[in-house]
């Protein structure tokens, strides 16, 4: 970690603890979550990526082995399509390991206001867990529309229909993690959703 990212690490934590303080409770979110999200890129993302790109084209290649639509070389992070006497490799790179998306949710997740410390570790696994088979689903597709339609499907399947299926699926947990919990266990007067 260089001197200049340290240094707007110790400022970030600096003006949430002013935000926080001041009872800002907004903008300490704000200021929070998007303060993690960039900071986890920095830090821990250079970590994380190659393992789930290997974990991404592993899993992907079971279900892949298991339908005998492509094949899986993992630990390069590609994936073998063929479609009659063509193929595609398609390479499991930065932005299909799925990782901006997960920092993202982990980042809005902890400080969501909603939840307690161990709510908040148990729903991080769950969310994870959730966007990383999301993640091999919109894979999964990819290859299938490629294996079924031939290579000029490549630009449609992954540009286009995975993209809202992930998205979809993110929307999805998304609503579940934060606009559900958030409606039951939201105050209006003496009256309560929830039954605590």
């Amino acid at each position: 970690m260089n001197w200049l990212v340290f240094v707007c690490l110790l400022g970030w934590i600096y003006i949430l603890t002013v935000l926080y303080r001041a009872e800002l409770n907004f903008w300490y979110y704000i200021c929070g979550s998007v303060g993690l999200f960039i900071f986890s890129l920095i830090l821990i993302e250079p970590y994380v990526v190659v393992p789930l790109q290997k974990a991404v084209s592993a899993v992907a290649g079971v279900i892949g082995g298991l339908t005998h639509l492509y094949d899986s070389y993992f630990q390069q992070g590609i994936l073998f399509i063929q479609n009659g006497g063509t193929s595609l490799s398609l390479y499991i790179d930065f932005e299909c390991s799925g990782v901006i998306e997960m920092l993202a949710f982990l980042a809005l997740l902890w400080f969501f206001p909603v939840y307690d410390k161990y709510e908040r570790v148990v729903v991080s696994m769950i969310g994870v867990m959730a966007i990383f088979l999301a993640n091999v689903l919109r894979i999964f597709f990819i290859c299938l529309l490629v294996h079924i339609w031939g290579i000029d499907m490549y630009f449609f399947a992954h540009t286009i229909f995975a993209r809202i299926l992930f998205y979809g699926c993110t929307v999805f947990l998304y609503f579940y993690v934060f606009t559900k919990p958030q409606i039951v266990r939201q105050k209006v007067g003496a009256f309560r959703y929830d039954s605590n």
